[in-house]
């Protein structure tokens, strides 16, 4: 699975790589956790780098609670959870490294898995956006007709990370891996008719993986010092 990744870069590094440009402040993430507002890029604005909190909440959903971070390749376009924004809400989800733990005599060990060189990717992402009930305001002192929420509440949109089979080195972290795209199929992602062919687990050749600290199970702590190699 992928339950934990960082994207520690600067803005503008973000924004040429993905030629896509940030619509609020950005800063590097060193420990991005569910729960929290993370950038994508979603279909329907892929010019845009938006964020959205990671937790799938789908649209028909009762209430807002028990977000889905991530959603298995070979299900995602037969499960009710997915299956709608699999067809008609994907995205990408900017990275430049994952965490997978391992299990050992001492307890679980926290690894970072990313490129040799560093360099940023996309994980394959689905959204959706959740709205709260909305009750048909009064024609007349509105003017016409206008769906409002009776408490005020903003829409909430969410998304997930897709995960696969693991590669020759993640398999010896973890059995799934988050899909990472390549960069020449990113957008057949986005805006392609059945892009379930690239729901693949990239090649190892060029990744690599090492021990870090501990201190990366704990949400709060999103500082640099988390990308250090720590004694195996």
């Amino acid at each position: 699975m992928c339950g934990r990744y960082t994207i520690a870069l600067e803005r503008d590094d973000v924004e040429e790589r993905f030629d896509a440009a940030f619509d609020a402040p950005f800063a590097p993430r060193y420990n991005a956790a569910p729960g929290q507002q993370l950038p994508v890029i979603t279909n329907d604005a892929p010019e845009r780098i938006r964020r959205l909190e990671w937790g799938l909440v789908p649209s028909w959903a009762e209430d807002d609670g028990d977000g889905l971070i991530n959603a298995r390749a070979k299900t995602v376009d037969e499960k009710p959870s997915f299956r709608e924004a699999f067809e008609r809400r994907r995205c990408l989800v900017p990275a430049d490294g994952f965490y997978e733990w391992v299990e050992t005599d001492d307890g679980k060990r926290p690894y970072r898995v990313a490129f040799e060189d560093d360099r940023p990717f996309a994980m394959a992402g689905l959204w959706d956006r959740w709205e709260p009930e909305t009750t048909q305001a009064g024609l007349e002192a509105f003017g016409g007709g206008a769906d409002v929420d009776e408490d005020g509440d903003e829409p909430l949109e969410t998304f997930t990370i897709v995960t696969t089979e693991p590669n020759d080195l993640v398999a010896d972290l973890h059995h799934r891996m988050a899909v990472i795209l390549d960069p020449a199929d990113e957008r057949r992602w986005l805006a392609g008719e059945d892009p379930r062919d690239l729901l693949e687990p990239y090649p190892a050749d060029e990744m690599r993986a090492y021990p870090v600290s501990t201190a990366v199970n704990d949400p709060s702590i999103d500082d640099p010092s988390l990308l250090e190699a720590a004694d195996g």
